[in-house]
C-alpha cells in the first residue's frame, strides 16, 4: 500500500494549474512502493505521476533525487523526469505534503525475469553510472556499512525471536564487514535499490529505470551487488548462474569493472544482502499490527547472505574469464 496520503479533486486540480499539463480527467492511487505516496493522473495532455513526499523521506534530500532525474535524463538514461511549475521550481505543496509532478513511463515490472532481462537490467545499471558522472549534489549513503551496526542494535535485542542464533551471527558478520569493507573503489552515483519493481519493460525490451528516492554517492560495484542478489535467486533460495553471467555480462558491456571491484565483489555481494536483511528485521519486528507498510521476510536475505559467505570469486556469480577486464 502507497497510498498514505488522501487528496480531493478539488485541491488536485488547483495544484495542476501550475504545471502546464492540461485538464484534469481522472487520478487514481498506485498501490506498490513503501517510501511516498503515489498517483497515476490523466489529464488532457496525457499521463503523468504525482509524488507526495511522506515523512519518511528527508525533505532536503529532494533536489537530491529530483535534480539527479533531470541529469541521468540529460545525459541519456531513460527515466521519469519531474516537470517544473510555472514558477520554474520542481516541488509544491499539496495536502500537506511536498509534492512533484513526474512524466509517465510506459511499461511494466516483471514478475518473472529470465536470463535476457537480467542482461538488459546490467546494461542499464552500467548506464545509470556512465549518465551520473558530473552530477554536481552529492548525497551520503546511510545504509552503507557504517550505517548497518545502529541499524542492528535497533534490532538485536528481538532478532532470536525471528530465528534462534541471530544474535550471535549477525553480530560475528558485522564484524567482518566492517573489518574489511573496501576503501577505494571507484565511487559515483547509484540507485541502492534496483529490484524488479523498479526496472520497466515494455515486451522483452527495457524502457526504463524508476523510484531513485534510495539512490547516493557510493562504490558503482556495490550497486552491482544490490543487483545480483535482487535479479538473480530463485525463490527457492537457489542462485541462478546464469542469470548471473547475464547481469554482469552486460554491465560490463557498457562499463568493465575493475580488478578491484571484481576482487572485492563477494564481500560487497555480502553487505548488500546484509543491508536488505537488517531493514526488514527492522520492519518486521517494529511495524504494528494493521500498519500500512508491507513486512517482507527477512530471512530470505539471510540465506543470500549465507551463500554469499562462500562465494570464494566472482567467477562463482557467472564472471567468465572472457567478460574480465585486460
Amino acid at each position: 500500500m502507497a497510498v498514505y496520503t488522501d487528496i480531493t479533486e478539488d485541491d488536485l486540480s488547483g495544484f495542476l494549474k501550475q504545471y502546464d499539463v492540461g485538464t484534469l480527467t481522472s487520478y487514481k492511487g498506485i498501490a506498490e512502493g513503501v517510501e511516498n505516496t503515489n498517483f497515476l493522473l490523466h489529464t488532457t495532455k496525457g499521463s503523468y505521476i504525482l509524488t507526495l513526499y511522506e515523512k519518511r523521506v528527508d525533505q532536503n534530500d529532494l533536489p537530491f533525487f529530483l535534480g539527479l532525474m533531470q541529469h541521468l535524463a540529460d545525459n541519456g538514461l531513460s527515466c521519469p523526469l519531474p516537470l517544473p511549475r510555472a514558477d520554474g521550481e520542481l516541488l509544491g505543496q499539496l495536502s500537506g505534503r511536498p509534492a512533484a509532478v513526474i512524466s509517465f513511463l510506459e511499461g511494466m515490472w516483471l514478475r518473472k525475469p529470465d536470463a535476457h532481462h537480467c542482461r538488459e537490467v546490467g546494461k542499464a545499471l552500467a548506464a545509470m553510472h556512465v549518465a551520473g558522472e558530473g552530477f554536481g549534489i552529492r548525497r551520503r549513503n546511510a545504509l552503507s556499512v557504517g550505517g548497518w551496526r545502529p541499524l542492528w542494535n535497533n534490532s538485536r535485542d528481538r532478532a532470536d525471536e525471528v530465528q534462534p542464533g541471530l544474535v550471535t551471527e549477525i553480530a560475528a558478520e558485522l564484524d567482518t564487514l566492517e573489518a574489511n569493507w573496501p576503501k577505494d573503489l571507484p565511487e559515483g552515483v547509484i540507485h541502492a535499490d534496483l529490484f524488479p519493481d523498479n526496472v520497466f519493460f515494455l515486451g522483452d525490451e527495457l524502457s526504463g529505470l524508476i523510484d531513485f528516492y534510495f539512490a547516493c554517492n557510493d562504490f558503482l560495484a556495490y550497486d552491482v551487488s544490490i543487483c545480483l542478489n535482487a535479479w538473480c535467486f530463485e525463490k527457492d533460495g537457489a542462485f541462478n548462474m546464469t542469470k548471473g553471467m547475464a547481469l554482469l555480462a552486460g554491465y560490463q558491456s557498457v562499463r568493465p569493472l575493475t580488478a578491484g571491484e571484481i576482487d572485492a565483489l563477494p564481500l560487497l555481494a555480502r553487505g548488500s544482502a546484509l543491508r536488505f536483511f537488517l531493514t526488514r528485521l527492522y520492519d518486521w519486528l517494529m511495524t504494528p499490527p494493521g500498519a500500512l507498510v508491507v513486512k517482507k521476510d527477512p530471512l530470505e536475505y539471510l540465506k543470500k547472505l549465507q551463500f554469499h559467505r562462500s562465494v570464494a570469486s566472482a567467477a562463482e556469480y557467472g564472471l567468465i574469464q572472457e567478460n574480465l577486464p585486460a
